[in-house]
């Protein structure tokens, strides 16, 4: 049976899934992390290994002359050497898609929480304050209705699709932009920014889109914009985004990705009443990373009975 190395298992995996399918497939051996200097040793003479975010360089493929099938535990393949693999044959596949169900509700309910407050209002009901109430209700933010405000996607691949969807199910006018066109409700950037009362971030991370909210394109919005990033955190610049939020000029944003993760403790972005910040878990619900453990394994699968499948290397 064929070796089969995953070096960094242990996000995709804490211990509530299963790696038993795979490993019916060859020698296992799972890794919850490994470090740099460990990656060429821990893949050794292995013809396949899967990767999450270890960086598998064109070095690492010259030191694993056996290396065959390089399998990413995730969509975005950005930490393999994709011109060094078809240089050497090496298949490369990813996992598309997986996460759109849950990326897409995870935007709600970033928005939602910015809208409502849930979790303040349940922390200070915890913390006694609507005990010491005089009247039947309190809330301490100003709450906010969907319907009828402006929805801008910026990216209108599957998640984009699927969060203008939700957006529309609450009543919001969807705006759309995408560089291929987003023919269902497709608009030029500029306008989306113009006329947007939410702008969400859904497309990949580019040297070309890299700071694209920035200074410059937040002056383009509507005064008290919101800002949601559920994409990558390179989208944005983050010392211009704070002094946006500092203003007014944007009355609130809520990401869940940022420029390094995990994130730097002296981020401008931190400490900021009107920033929230999760730690990069749209995609983790578990029955996404399920799908995205049965579609690895059967890419696996696929290619040891000499088909490919999901092969971004071709």
């Amino acid at each position: 049976m064929a070796k089969i190395i995953i070096l960094d298992g242990a996000v995709e995996n804490p211990g509530d899934l299963s790696w038993e399918p795979l490993a019916a497939l060859g020698e296992l051996t799972v890794y919850d992390y490994t470090a740099p200097a460990d990656v060429v040793a821990r893949i050794g003479d292995a013809p396949l290994i899967l990767t999450n975010k270890t960086v598998i360089s064109a070095e690492v493929m010259a030191a694993c002359p056996n290396l065959r099938y390089i399998g990413v535990l995730a969509t975005g393949y950005n930490v393999v050497d994709i011109a060094e693999a078809k240089k050497r044959g090496i298949v490369v596949t990813n996992v598309p898609a997986y996460s759109t169900p849950t990326v897409a509700q995870f935007t709600m309910a970033l928005l939602l929480e910015i809208a409502l407050r849930v979790g303040h209002h349940s922390r200070v009901v915890h913390e006694g304050k609507w005990s010491a109430c005089r009247d039947f209700a309190f809330w301490d933010y100003p709450l906010m209705e969907l319907a009828g405000k402006t929805f801008g996607i910026v990216g209108y691949g599957s998640i984009g699709k699927a969060v203008a969807k939700l957006a529309a199910s609450f009543g919001m006018k969807v705006l759309a932009y995408s560089r291929h066109g987003a023919e269902d409700f497709h608009t030029e950037l500029d306008e989306l920014y113009a006329k947007s009362d939410i702008v969400s971030l859904h497309c990949p991370l580019t040297a070309e889109n890299a700071g694209m909210i920035n200074r410059d394109t937040i002056a383009k919005m509507k005064d008290g914009v919101i800002i949601l990033n559920t994409a990558r955190g390179g989208l944005i610049n983050e010392a211009d985004l704070r002094e946006a939020l500092l203003s007014g000029k944007v009355y609130a944003a809520a990401s869940d990705v940022t420029c390094r993760e995990p994130i730097n403790a002296d981020s401008p972005l931190l400490g900021l009443d009107n920033m929230i910040i999760t730690p990069h878990i749209a995609w983790a619900a578990t029955e996404a990373r399920q799908r995205l453990m049965d579609v690895a394994t059967d890419n696996v699968r696929q290619y040891l009975a000499g088909n490919m499948q999901n092969n971004v290397a071709g």
